[in-house]
């Protein structure tokens, strides 16, 4: 399966997940956030920064584990994907969940990364989702999610 086209394809898909190109990296809206203003909920806003950053979590740990396991139960919508909890439980609960995603970032690309990978294979289980599709799927979801931290962090005074 790893043609030219294959290989070239999955390092812009690479490029696009770990992102950085057209905007602000995941990254980039999470380093130097003080910690007081992770769990505050602007006045007119739904969430705080903390139930974005382990929604993304969340999310892209589904999809992951959808894109690599046919026995994968995804949490219930919308519920399971959001956390109640507005600030994290502590410094350790938030650098765990900052691992995790990049963690699972890089497991997805070591997916993709795969000599055997058809991006293009419908998955079995699933109703037409293939590998390509959920690379885009989280570079979306995540970007989307991104950009929303860093309109927190203006509200809160505490972006650049």
């Amino acid at each position: 399966m790893a043609t030219t086209h294959n290989k070239e394809l999955v390092k812009t898909l690479e490029q696009l997940l770990i992102g950085g190109h057209a905007h602000a990296t995941f990254d980039d809206a999470v380093k130097g956030l003080p910690a007081e203003l992770r769990g505050v909920v602007p006045e007119g806003m739904p969430y705080s920064i903390w139930q974005l950053v382990e929604h993304i979590r969340i999310t892209q740990w589904d999809i992951l584990e959808f894109s690599r396991n046919a026995k994968h139960e995804s949490p219930s919508w919308p519920e399971g994907y959001w956390p109640e909890e507005t600030v994290p439980a502590n410094d350790a609960a938030w650098k765990k969940c900052l691992a995790q995603i990049k963690n699972d970032l890089k497991e997805f690309i070591d997916l993709l990364k795969d000599p055997d990978a058809d991006l293009y294979a419908p998955f079995a289980h699933g109703d037409g989702q293939h590998l390509l599709r959920e690379a885009l799927l989280i570079a979306d979801h995540t970007s989307y999610h991104t950009g929303e931290i860093i309109v927190l962090r203006r509200l809160l005074g505490a972006w650049k």
